[in-house]
């Protein structure tokens, strides 16, 4: 059974907090199993309710006059007897009844049992889920598993990983076995993603044909729900997800409207960008005026960057034969689309808002890191030719923006020069953005090394 961050985060909330737990994120990234999973590994009575498989459950709360009303019409409705102290009660796909959020309140407040919502599509359909009342509800966003999931859920064991973390704390060379094992992990992880349907497919069968049906049914669950939007913007949204795979294959990555149409506009098509980013099966990256803290003061959102939620995802859209060159290590293939998705989907898993710089003058960064220090460049480079990077060198040479360290991530082992670090990219799953919930940075400390 795949082990998940989000487990024992469930875990951590149950045991510090009476309130309700929401769990947010795009389709297929397992927020209903880790529900299950939890109220299984917890000896508590599960009673689900799904408002998408049964529209009528929503009966059970309309006319209502108060808490134990609605306990008392559910308590008809389910054929779980409600043990109160050890009973979960599960309210899922909640988009398709979002008063179920206005209850949540009285419900916590009754006191007779605990309560956990999930659902698809929530930033799209409840704008306002995250204003409910601290004390209330506490909300959790699932990702697909990151890097680090990734390899332990395919056997890579918690001391090779904590041998890892600690040469990245160490700023040292891996072992060059490990390193050579973990990178050859990195092409398989850049193939299956980590949807966990898809994991799942690659660990029962160690075969790649059952992992791209998963990835196809996803991809086609998610165009599914784009046909059920309003039907003047579902098939500019369907343009512009359909185009994901070929922008991040062109020269400079960014996503260029033009191909869409030769008139358009930013302004017409704003809403579908919206629509792909609150669905979560897209990732905006967007452009920043300068590399200066704080960064979303400098935000350019008509200048961006659109990747797709999973990196597996991607590289399935690709032609024939990626897969078996990328697994393969074949160095003739052009890995920049799908290392930058997998640098862009894992500092969001680990709390970074997504930036990038690019200007005229001094050209192209391709990701900027918030930071404790200000702010931190962060370079992908799948070639040997990782050194060259003129962009890197213009910026730290201004005087202006102040940055004292920056990040490589390539192919190759961990080694220093001066204020920059090149990493093997696996050492990304290390970055975070915030840890054990407290704004800590986690981020190689390279100051006085110049």
């Amino acid at each position: 059974m795949i082990e998940r961050r989000i487990d024992r985060q469930i875990e951590e909330h149950y045991r510090t907090s009476s309130s309700s737990l929401l769990l947010t994120g795009a389709r297929q990234t397992g927020k209903t199993f880790a529900i299950r999973k939890f109220a299984k590994a917890s000896g508590l009575k599960l009673v689900e309710i799904n408002f998408l498989e049964n529209p009528e459950a929503t009966t059970v709360f309309e006319g209502a006059k108060d808490a134990k009303e609605v306990l008392f019409r559910l308590s008809a409705y389910t054929n779980t007897v409600l043990e109160p102290g050890n009973t979960l009660i599960f309210f899922d796909e909640i988009q398709k009844f979002g008063d179920i959020v206005t209850w949540i309140k009285f419900l916590v407040d009754e006191g007779s049992y605990r309560y956990a919502l999930s659902g698809s599509l929530l930033g799209v359909e409840l704008k306002n889920i995250r204003s409910v009342p601290v004390g209330y509800m506490s909300v959790l966003d699932v990702y697909p598993l990151d890097m680090e999931e990734f390899f332990s859920a395919v056997g890579v064991s918690n001391s090779v990983l904590d041998s890892v973390r600690q040469a990245f704390l160490e700023k040292k060379p891996v072992d060059s076995v490990v390193h050579t094992s973990l990178m050859k992990l990195v092409g398989i992880y850049l193939v299956v993603g980590g949807m966990p349907a898809a994991v799942q497919a690659y660990m029962d069968t160690n075969n790649l044909q059952p992992v791209r049906k998963c990835q196809s049914d996803i991809l086609r669950l998610y165009k599914w729900d784009i046909s059920q939007y309003d039907p003047g913007q579902k098939l500019g949204i369907n343009e512009m997800f359909d185009l994901i795979p070929s922008e991040l294959n062109s020269s400079n990555k960014r996503f260029v409207l033009k191909r869409l149409n030769e008139h358009a506009r930013f302004q017409r098509y704003e809403n579908g960008f919206i629509w792909l980013k609150d669905a979560g099966v897209a990732l905006p990256v967007y452009n920043v005026s300068e590399p200066k803290s704080p960064l979303k003061l400098n935000e350019e959102r008509n200048l961006f960057k659109f990747f797709q939620n999973d990196v597996g995802l991607l590289s399935s859209q690709y032609a024939d034969g990626l897969a078996l060159r990328i697994v393969s290590g074949d160095v003739n293939v052009n890995y920049g689309a799908v290392y930058e998705n997998l640098v862009a989907q894992e500092l969001l898993a680990h709390g970074f808002e997504l930036y990038y710089f690019n200007s005229k003058k001094y050209g192209e960064l391709d990701f900027v890191l918030e930071t404790s220090e200000g702010v931190t460049p962060l370079e992908v480079k799948s070639g040997k030719d990782y050194e060259r990077h003129n962009a890197l060198k213009n910026v730290m040479s201004c005087d202006n923006y102040q940055i004292k360290s920056a990040v490589v991530l390539t192919n190759d082992n961990l080694r220093m020069a001066g204020p920059v670090v090149y990493m093997p990219i696996y050492m990304l799953m290390f970055i975070w953005r915030f840890v054990e919930s407290k704004p800590q940075i986690v981020i190689p400390d390279l100051t006085g090394l110049v």
